[in-house]
């Protein structure tokens, strides 16, 4: 997919021209879309991530949101070493990364760095995907080929090199034809050499335990 960059004073926007014709920064402004009554479902999460509808159809924004402890100091601000280092434009390359080997992820559509003197605010705009449902939702009816078939896509990803921080059951989506889909990508490595799978499949084995998930785990491992 292709990309352009918005330059202004302090402020970056990484976007597809192919979907978003107008830049502008409220775009990725919460309070923007609650005005104009374009937020469709709150989805949660630690960004507060928003189903959106907009000029480039169905999408999702996150803001990026420290958690733990820090929070209570800085709850948005992160320090700045660059606009290519913010965690907006890591994911974004991540995403396109992931896209260009065509692999199951959402589309970027707008990422944004907002600087503040030695601190940066940062969101990004992802098309939504459509009729999807997270692991959670779906797993009471998943048969053993969706398990299969979901092994099966976790290990493209693992092929290509993908370290996502948070593979989670909430962070895996099925779609209404039976794809599935990785998302939030915020502080994932692309390597170029295939990834190690053990503490990405632990992390999301402890989810499904958390959430009282069963279903044939097995069939996620390599092999």
């Amino acid at each position: 997919m292709s990309e352009q960059q918005f330059r202004a004073p302090s402020l970056r926007i990484l976007y597809d021209p192919q979907r978003v014709t107008a830049i502008s920064p409220e775009w990725l402004d919460a309070g923007f879309w609650r005005l104009r009554g374009g937020v469709t479902a709150e989805l949660g999460g630690r960004g507060q991530a928003l189903q959106l509808e907009t000029p480039a159809g169905p999408a999702v924004l996150r803001r990026y949101l420290r958690g733990g402890m820090v929070a209570r100091v800085s709850h948005d601000r992160f320090l700045f070493t660059g606009y290519a280092n913010s965690r907006a434009f890591v994911e974004w390359s991540a995403l396109t990364g992931l896209l260009a080997r065509g692999l199951p992820v959402p589309r970027p559509l707008m990422a944004s760095c907002e600087r503040h003197g030695p601190w940066y605010r940062a969101g990004i705009l992802t098309e939504l995907i459509p009729g999807a449902r997270s692991l959670v939702d779906a797993a009471s009816v998943l048969g053993e080929d969706d398990w299969h078939r979901l092994g099966v896509v976790l290990q493209r990803f693992f092929s290509a090199g993908m370290v996502h921080a948070d593979l989670n059951a909430r962070n895996i989506l099925l779609d209404a034809a039976g794809r599935w889909y990785l998302i939030d990508f915020d502080r994932a490595r692309i390597l170029d050499r295939p990834a190690r799978p053990d503490r990405m499949l632990a992390r999301l084995n402890r989810s499904l335990d958390k959430l009282g998930i069963e279903g044939r785990r097995d069939l996620l491992s390599p092999g």
